[in-house]
């Protein structure tokens, strides 16, 4: 089901949509922004000049400093009593970045959730279960608008209050979900010891972001609860949830809205534009948005984009499911890595549970990965108190089959990432779970 005929123009319908739109926001943000009426004129460029969509590469890149160094307001266009909605990132490391929202701009963000939404499957017959959270972050907000304008019966519960969940799942005939992979998993592990079989319930399809995710662990959750899972990609900086989403159809790369959000791939170390097909780091124009438009903003996520045609019948580009972040890459004794690279040999292993968590320390002068997984309830037992005295800890069994275990992912991790890593094996629970974007990696490094 397509929602906007947009989604199925032309080529070159879209690139007429994409140069007006593009043209009107360089004019307001250079009349109405301070910040980058500076930067574009030390760029040498003015609104007249973008005459075609190549001449994008003439503006200055933005990137997340710039909202840091302008919070909370300076970056905005639209005049303060324009703005009707204020969301920001949880600014864990400083000042979060703020975003501001006209109401055209929260009808647009309505639009391109709806979209989505859509493309996932999702219609007015469905009761969707939201479990992003709601407040400052979008993910609850954007996702609650898209079901409101598609007319789904919306459940606004929130994250967390995971045993409500499941009780409302039952109750209310919940369809579909919109939520992070990550706490959907952890919704099954509290289910299967309340006793709940997914796959008797209603639900056939889930909306999963806000983290990375792979193909391995869609095809465990679609296992256990027996529905169909789209990626959808968004971020703050640039609306939220609803830039892109998987069709439910193919479930083979994320169709953009990119008559709002115009995408371009350059080479991270450069700044070089890439052609299409050509993977590198993902980077985004604004056209349309007015209480605070960027111009290509570099979103730091890898991947590629495609124009190959897709069987849902969308023709809006495609871009790769994610690969990884620029900043999240690990430099391991002159290898790259990306913590993302271990899910996939974690989902594919025996004996083990998808929580895991790598952890980077430096021991004199090298640097050692230990990447701790929780092992399946099998493997594990409790000390009785003639073997400790006051015990409640759960501790993993240490004979042949655990050590194997053990053995087959230290040796499939060096096989695929190309590093010697240390692999724990831990019970049941014992590695933190998050409400909202999973913590994947720590970094014990010195700065």
């Amino acid at each position: 089901m397509i929602w906007n005929a947009v989604e199925t123009c032309s080529r070159s319908e879209m690139k007429s949509i994409q140069l007006g739109r593009l043209q009107k926001t360089v004019s307001d943000v250079y009349d109405n922004s301070p910040v980058y009426k500076m930067r574009l004129d030390e760029a040498g460029v003015k609104p007249s000049d973008i005459k075609s969509l190549d001449d994008i590469r003439r503006l200055p890149f933005t990137v997340k400093d710039d909202l840091r160094d302008n919070y909370p307001f300076n970056l905005f266009t639209a005049a303060r009593e324009d703005i009707i909605e204020y969301h920001a990132t949880s600014g864990t490391t400083g000042k979060p970045i703020v975003v501001g929202y006209t109401r055209t701009d929260i009808e647009t963000w309505s639009e391109v959730m709806a979209r989505c939404l859509t493309a996932s499957g999702i219609t007015k017959n469905d009761v969707l279960q939201n479990i992003y959270g709601y407040g400052l972050f979008t993910g609850g907000i954007g996702a609650h608008y898209g079901g409101i304008k598609i007319g789904a019966g919306v459940i606004p519960i929130s994250g967390g209050n995971t045993q409500k969940q499941i009780m409302l799942m039952q109750d209310f005939g919940t369809t579909a979900l919109t939520v992070t992979p990550s706490f959907l998993m952890y919704i099954h592990e509290v289910g299967l010891e309340m006793g709940v079989e997914f796959k008797k319930l209603n639900l056939r399809t889930a909306v999963l972001g806000a983290e990375f995710w792979t193909e391995s662990m869609r095809e465990k959750i679609q296992e256990c609860f027996g529905l169909k899972a789209c990626d959808i990609y968004g971020l703050t900086e640039i609306t939220g949830p609803g830039v892109s989403c998987e069709c439910h159809e193919a479930q083979n790369g994320l169709h953009i809205n990119e008559d709002y959000f115009y995408p371009e791939i350059i080479n991270p170390e450069t700044g070089e534009a890439l052609p299409i097909g050509a993977e590198g780091e993902l980077v985004f124009t604004t056209i349309g948005k007015e209480g605070q438009p960027l111009l290509r903003y570099r979103t730091r996520d890898i991947t590629s984009l495609s124009l190959e045609p897709c069987i849902c019948g969308r023709t809006l580009i495609k871009m790769k499911k994610l690969t990884g972040r620029t900043d999240d890459l690990l430099i391991i004794r002159g290898v790259n890595f990306f913590p993302s690279q271990i899910e996939s040999i974690v989902l594919k292993h025996r004996g083990v549970t998808p929580n895991y968590l790598v952890v980077v320390d430096r021991q004199g002068s090298l640097d050692e990965v230990e990447v701790k997984i929780e092992v399946e309830a099998q493997y594990v037992y409790k000390p009785t108190i003639e073997t400790f005295e006051i015990s409640t800890n759960l501790f993993v069994t240490d004979d042949i089959e655990t050590r194997d275990i053990k053995k087959s992912l230290e040796r499939d991790i060096k096989d695929v990432v190309g590093i010697t890593v240390k692999v724990t094996l831990v019970p049941p629970g014992s590695i933190p779970r998050s409400e909202g974007k999973a913590k994947r990696y720590i970094d014990n490094r010195p700065k």
